[in-house]
């Protein structure tokens, strides 16, 4: 625990009496780093995961300097300027602007596709001190004149990578290049690609390089659990651990959006409480399944990588992976959902005879065994499957990052 406080960072006194309601005492390893700095106006390259306390490393010193005194806001302008892939994030970063500014007098709204625009057209009328936005709906209304970007002073592009996997790059070099030159530049992300390294040489002066962990290591709180099992038993293999009271907040990931709808359906015919999370369904379903799973009402939430990352729920105590990721490094940010906030938590892998080279690029990846519970089902030990499972090492080949090919993505 570090022994620092807001206060000795040199935030002001509205700000940390935020944080102290909040019952923020001592600020993150990635806070002590940036915040000093990011308040004497530097630019910064942040390599850092969702839940190291990221959002607040840069929205206070914005917030800090953004009520000093300035020019005020004009019509359709905005003074800072904070890009994120997801309306789910983009959300929650204006919430947190929000928490933490609530004594400052700062004005901040967010805007992002799959909703109407009037209402985002009547926030931006008179102006706002930030503005929280996906890139594509951003676009969208500067192209309608209905936002203007030439009084930004702050600019916060966040997940990064994710925004390249999206395909949203090509939309926030638009937006970078509408900017002014003179500006404050942030750029987080939790890998670092080449293409996200070029945008940053582009966008960034010389910055600040933090790097709060190694890339993809995965928190030493959360206990990671496999069981081998066939397929065709997933679903009563889930019913059957979620008859345990222990699991009270459950997010269990599948791949597709499909898969999810059909756990969801499983889960509600056996009388457990939950919703699905996906791209398919609409903003307001979405916001829905997450202030139900927040409350307390959905014990689980049956969910796609779209809420892998960038999505913050207290007290989760269990990640079941009913599907195991083709990418290990989305492994590593699904079960950064629990253990957060210094609690611990545990994460359960189900693994069927064709994920065994998954699970072993997780173990590859994340540097340590996945306890097996249970028993190995009998069709792990066939011929096929052995063969599987002896098939030459994937490491030796070039892994190629997925990226989305085709029209960008307006929202997941």
């Amino acid at each position: 625990m570090s022994h620092q406080t807001f206060s000795g960072l040199g935030l002001s006194e509205p700000l940390c009496r935020a944080l102290a309601a909040e019952n923020y005492t001592h600020p993150t390893p990635i806070q002590t780093q940036t915040i000093p700095r990011l308040l004497e106006g530097r630019d910064l390259l942040g390599i850092a995961q969702t839940g190291t306390g990221k959002t607040a490393a840069f929205a206070l010193p914005i917030l800090q300097k953004l009520g000093k005194p300035q020019h005020p806001v004009a019509a359709r302008w905005a003074h800072a300027l904070i890009l994120a892939p997801t309306r789910e994030l983009a959300i929650q970063i204006g919430d947190s602007f929000r928490t933490y500014g609530r004594h400052t007098g700062l004005r901040n709204t967010v805007i992002f596709g799959g909703v109407g625009q009037p209402q985002q057209v009547k926030a931006m009328a008179r102006g706002v001190d930030i503005l929280i936005a996906t890139p594509g709906r951003l676009l969208d209304l500067v192209q309608q004149k209905h936002v203007r970007l030439d009084a930004v002073k702050h600019f916060v592009l966040d997940e990064a990578d994710r925004m390249l996997d999206m395909g949203f790059i090509r939309d926030v070099r638009k937006i970078v290049a509408m900017l002014p030159k003179k500006r404050q530049s942030l750029l987080f992300s939790a890998t670092m690609p080449s293409d996200v390294a070029k945008l940053a040489a582009e966008m960034l002066r010389d910055p600040l390089r933090v790097e709060v962990a190694p890339q993809a290591v995965t928190v030493d709180l959360v206990d990671q659990r496999v069981h081998f099992v066939e397929t065709a038993q997933k679903r009563a293999l889930l019913t059957d651990l979620l008859r345990d009271p222990a699991l009270a907040r459950v997010i269990v990931f599948t791949r597709t959006k499909h898969h999810a709808n059909r756990v969801s359906e499983h889960l509600q015919r056996a009388g457990v409480s939950n919703d699905a999370l996906h791209g398919n369904k609409s903003q307001s379903a979405r916001q829905r399944a997450l202030e139900r799973f927040r409350s307390g009402h959905a014990r689980v939430l049956v969910a796609t990588d779209i809420a892998a990352r960038g999505i913050d729920v207290d007290g989760v105590s269990h990640v079941i992976n009913f599907e195991l990721p083709h990418e290990p490094e989305s492994y590593v940010h699904r079960i950064g959902r629990t253990a957060r906030a210094g609690n611990s938590g545990i994460a359960v892998a189900f693994c069927d005879a064709s994920e065994r080279p998954l699970l072993r690029d997780i173990e590859r990846l994340t540097r340590r065994p996945l306890t097996v519970v249970g028993t190995r089902p009998a069709a792990f030990d066939t011929p096929q499957a052995k063969a599987e499972a002896r098939r030459p090492d994937p490491s030796v080949y070039k892994r190629k990052r997925p990226r989305y090919r085709g029209k960008p993505r307006r929202a997941a």
